[in-house]
Order: C-alpha cells, then structure tokens, then sequence
C-alpha cells in the first residue's frame, strides 16, 4: 500500500489517534515560533491540521500535505491564519529555494520514506539563518530496539517507520545545525529538535 493511500485512508481516524495525546507536546514546540514579525513558515507535511490552532497570527503559512484527504480535514482549522494548502511531497517539495524563514517538520521524518530526502528538501527551501522545528518519534544512537526494528518495515507500509535515528539523517544533510534535541514523551522516544540553517 502506497503512503497517499493509507493516509487518505486514515484520515478520518487520524485525529483521534495523535491529537489529544500529542496536544501539549506539539504546542511546546510551536512555542518558539515568534508572536511577531511576519514571517514565512513551511508546515510540511500538516496533515489535518492539527497545528493550526496553536499557531500564532502575525505569519504566512504554507501546508503542505501528500494526500487531499488530509488538506480538506485541514482547511476548517484554519480560523484567522494566513494560510495557504498545497498538495506535494515533502520530498520534493514545490518550493523555491530560501522561500522560507522556518520550517516545520511534526511527524514526518518517521513517515516519508526517504527522511534524509525530506530533511535536505526543507534545507533547500529555507533561508540561511532561518529556523527548523522538528517533533517525531526517533531510536536514540546506538539504541538496539530489536521489537521497533523488526516491526518498522510493516509499520512503514501502513502509516510510519519506527527506526529512524535522528542524528543518522542529520549527519546525511549539510547546512543545517543543531540547536537543540528534546525528549518530548514516552521517555524520549518523540523528541522536540531544534536546527539552524547556516549555509
């Protein structure tokens, strides 16, 4: 089963499995957003919106999702927000290069097939200097996970994988640097991660 189609699929489940449980974690990240100053910023991979209402109003805000059945579920959330829905993968996004001053990355990484791909791509469409916000479920380094390992290939065909290991993708995509790498929930298994662009 492709991505487009056990996302379309799940849609209308979605929000009952990640939304309460990943409110206050989701908002702690938003929480470095700035309340002013009128920035672009990227939601890659924005699913059914479940950000929105957490945003601050003062940006422009691009979502972006691989499925329309995630974008309509998204677009009631809108409310005020200066936001505009694109249908496109988030590895190979259809943006330009530097368009944007942040980029946010909510569970995605474990999702895309190719998290290095999509890592890079978001490099490439952010300004130097500018921000990625980054929240997902990561192995730690060095960590065995023999059950989360040997349970990912048949995960990843349905919804997401469980073997990423951040610093592995990161190490894999130049110009962007580490600001900070939080444990989110479940122990550290969801980590909130702060990048930098630099070049």
């Amino acid at each position: 089963m492709s991505l487009k189609t056990s996302y379309t699929l799940l849609a209308p489940l979605y929000d009952l499995v990640v939304g309460p449980p990943l409110r206050r974690i989701r908002a702690a990240s938003l929480a470095r957003l700035p309340q002013h100053g009128a920035l672009r910023v990227l939601l890659s991979g924005i699913g059914t919106g479940l950000d929105l209402p957490l945003l601050p109003f003062a940006h422009h805000y691009v979502g972006l999702d691989l499925t329309r059945a995630m974008l309509a579920r998204a677009q009631p959330r809108r409310a005020k927000l200066d936001l505009e829905l694109v249908q496109g993968d988030s590895q190979r996004l259809p943006f330009r290069d530097g368009g944007f001053d942040v980029a946010v990355l909510h569970l995605i990484l474990a999702i895309v097939p190719d998290p290095v791909l999509a890592l890079q791509e978001t490099a490439r469409v952010v300004k130097p200097g500018g921000r990625v916000l980054v929240l997902d479920k990561f192995l730690r380094a060095g960590q065995r996970a023999p059950l989360r390992r040997a349970l990912s290939p048949l995960a990843a065909r349905v919804a997401t994988r469980l073997d990423v290991v951040f610093e592995e993708v990161l190490a894999a995509v130049e110009g962007l640097e580490l600001v900070s790498n939080e444990p989110a929930l479940a122990r550290g298994w969801f980590r909130r991660i702060e990048l930098i662009k630099t070049a």
